[in-house]
């Protein structure tokens, strides 16, 4: 068997300032054929798992180029189409294949192209043709949209949210792949429409317990394949935007379109059940400060790089000086000029320094102090799972008893080895403040006393009944509230 694979992927929120270019991938990753690093990065995990496919089952795995770009706004054209034709090129030199195994993210929006999955996906099943198996493993922050349906035989979405299996599903890719290869199954794909668009946590219930619930039954049920919820992506402006439910049966559809709905109408029943608590600044600096015993955690969930935000939002961090907190470390704030400005006066320097809130309104007000430089990182990286993540040139700054790590690529905070890098150790702190939504939740759980999620500024559309979208549908929950009406009093 001939296999070739390949990764293209970002996820675009299309209310962001900050476009994609180039220069964004290859900052990120950008990996030629042959040149992936041995450990997985979140959406090529498809690559290094099919590497030791090859050498168990003595197939040829041809590499194409990986390449991934952290969240942000909308994606240069010339960018998306030279990477796209890139890999096209390399799937025309390695004809005949049996499969195209492929890492994508889902939620990629390039200039002239909403939907860039489907349009790379068309241009792949061109080029193969209708016999040859297409199929892709996706983040579930993505949009499902028809030209994808029809242009590929199966997809594999991560479960988990915060996303710690992306190397498990597609092992569950490569399975399902084999199995296919081999004639052992028959992939059709079978969609449910839940008409809502929310946030899914799997790190509490009732989403841990939907999760459990699905894994169980394709356990239990040799007909199902595998179970995904697409989560939809709230800050993707586009007409196809929502969540959905995806079941991938051994050619039974009408068993899975019946599992799809009765899934999907499951989760409709719970929406706005999901999403964890949320408090302000004020709030949440006041419990963090009172509490008896830190590390206390404040995750400035919605300035989050990770969403395509970008990460320089300084209204906790405001909110902590006013009040006189000490203890505390911030990780991070994005601010490439800042870091230039650090690098250049060097460690030990005490300078003035103006940092933050540059990108857009509702980040709060840029910050201004004299700070102590303590120490510089070219190229800092922080753990992500068994990948790791890159956050550039940093500089650890000290602001009135507070720590600060200000980066110049937009990363948002996966694991505490993001204050250990620059000199902070997390567990000593009273107060950590980071920024991400729930990615950071695996691994900043097992050392924080107490976590609060804080909602602080708007620099992300996270309100869909007010967000003024103009190309999303207008027919989903909370834009309306209970899309599903006329079809039961129809029924």
């Amino acid at each position: 068997m001939r296999i070739f694979t390949a990764a293209l992927a970002t996820e675009t929120n299309t209310f962001s300032p900050i476009c994609v270019d180039r220069r964004a991938f290859e900052a990120s990753l950008y990996a030629p054929p042959g040149m992936h690093p041995e450990t997985p990065t979140l959406c090529s995990a498809p690559i290094t798992v099919g590497r030791r496919i090859a050498v168990e089952k003595g197939w040829e795995v041809i590499e194409g180029t990986a390449t991934w770009a952290d969240p942000a706004g909308l994606v240069n054209r010339r960018t998306y189409e030279e990477l796209r034709d890139e890999i096209l090129g390399q799937l025309r030199a390695a004809m005949p294949v049996d499969a195209v195994i492929l890492g994508l993210h889902g939620a990629m929006v390039a200039d002239g192209y909403e939907d860039t999955e489907g349009d790379f996906l068309s241009r792949v099943r061109e080029i193969v043709g209708p016999d040859i198996l297409v199929c892709a493993e996706l983040d579930p922050h993505s949009h499902l949209t028809a030209k994808r349906l029809a242009a590929a035989d199966f997809f594999v979405y991560f479960k988990e949210f915060p996303h710690t299996d992306f190397v498990d599903r597609a092992e569950d890719l490569w399975r399902i792949a084999i199995d296919t290869l081999e004639g052992r199954v028959k992939p059709v794909m079978s969609v449910f429409d839940c008409r809502m668009i929310d946030v899914f946590p799997t790190s509490r219930d009732p989403m841990r317990s939907f999760v459990d619930k699905i894994m169980a039954m394709e356990m239990s049920d040799t007909d199902i394949l595998s179970i995904s919820v697409i989560h939809g992506f709230m800050a993707g402006d586009v007409p196809e935007m929502g969540t959905k439910l995806l079941v991938v049966t051994d050619n039974k559809p009408d068993k899975g379109s019946a599992l799809a709905r009765d899934l999907g109408l499951e989760l409709f029943s719970r929406r706005g059940t999901f999403i964890m608590p949320q408090i302000d600044e004020k709030q949440a600096v006041s419990e963090a400060m009172a509490a008896a015993a830190g590390p206390v955690v404040i995750a400035d969930l919605w300035d989050n790089p990770g969403g395509g935000t970008a990460g320089d939002a300084t209204v906790i961090l405001q909110e902590l000086l006013d009040r006189g907190a000490n203890d505390t470390a911030i990780g991070t704030i994005w601010d490439p000029m800042a870091v230039q400005i650090c690098m250049a006066a060097g460690e030990g320097a005490e300078i003035p320094l103006r940092f933050g809130a540059k990108s857009a309104p509702g980040t709060g007000n840029p910050i201004d102090g004299l700070v102590k430089i303590v120490r510089l990182v070219p190229n800092a990286e922080m753990r992500f799972g068994e990948s790791f993540a890159p956050f550039g040139d940093a500089a650890h700054i000290q602001l009135d008893g507070i720590d600060i790590i200000l980066n110049s690529t937009r990363a948002q905070s996966f694991d505490p080895s993001l204050f250990s890098v620059m000199g902070i150790d997390p567990r000593t702190k009273k107060i950590l403040v980071i920024k991400s939504t729930n990615h950071f939740y695996a691994s900043f759980s097992k050392i924080a006393s107490q976590i609060l999620y804080c909602s602080a500024g708007t620099p992300y559309p996270n309100n869909p009944a007010r967000t003024p979208y103009r190309r999303a549908r207008k027919d989903i929950w909370p834009m309306v509230a209970d899309p599903f009406a006329e079809e039961r009093k129809d029924a």
